[in-house]
């Protein structure tokens, strides 16, 4: 499986989010300093709340440093409007479900998950700039302390 590089361009996407809208990835990355897009395995379990939780609380700082965030995931859009509910949380989560997206950005594969062997989505964090370049890629990406790692990069 090739990955994306920082300097790549980003692939494009148009998905449905939990609160009935829609995330174009060029919209929102020309009217920030960056977005931030994260994939995740799946919705509240362990992880991905982890992760979702700390984004959702280091929201306003990335907000003003000019970052947005978009949360990716294959879940079914009932399912993330379920996560977002429980957990609070403010920036979209998109439902990739043919995961056509999560195979663009290279986060579709196989991984070795606590139950044995699995396909799906592999934990990935990447900044699009307003000019759709890739300034931030990351795989394989550990939850715990993840959103403090990536604030100190963006010194946000």
């Amino acid at each position: 499986m090739r990955t994306l590089t920082t300097g790549d361009q980003a692939p494009d996407f148009d998905l449905p989010t939990h609160d009935g809208s829609r995330v174009k990835l060029s919209d929102l990355a020309a009217s920030h300093r960056g977005v931030i897009v994260y994939f995740y395995p799946k919705a509240a379990t362990p992880g991905c709340t982890t992760q979702a939780c700390d984004f959702r609380d280091n929201e306003a700082a990335l907000a003003a440093a000019g970052y947005a965030i978009v949360g990716v995931s294959t879940d079914p859009l009932a399912d993330l409007v379920a996560f977002a509910q429980d957990q609070h949380v403010p920036f979209p989560f998109a439902s990739d479900e043919d995961h056509s997206v999560a195979e663009s950005f290279d986060t579709w594969g196989d991984y070795m998950h606590h139950t044995g062997p699995r396909t799906g989505t592999l934990r990935s964090t990447f900044v699009v700039d307003p000019d759709m370049t890739l300034s931030y890629v990351e795989y394989g990406v550990d939850p715990d302390g993840h959103v403090a790692r990536l604030r100190e990069v963006l010194g946000a």
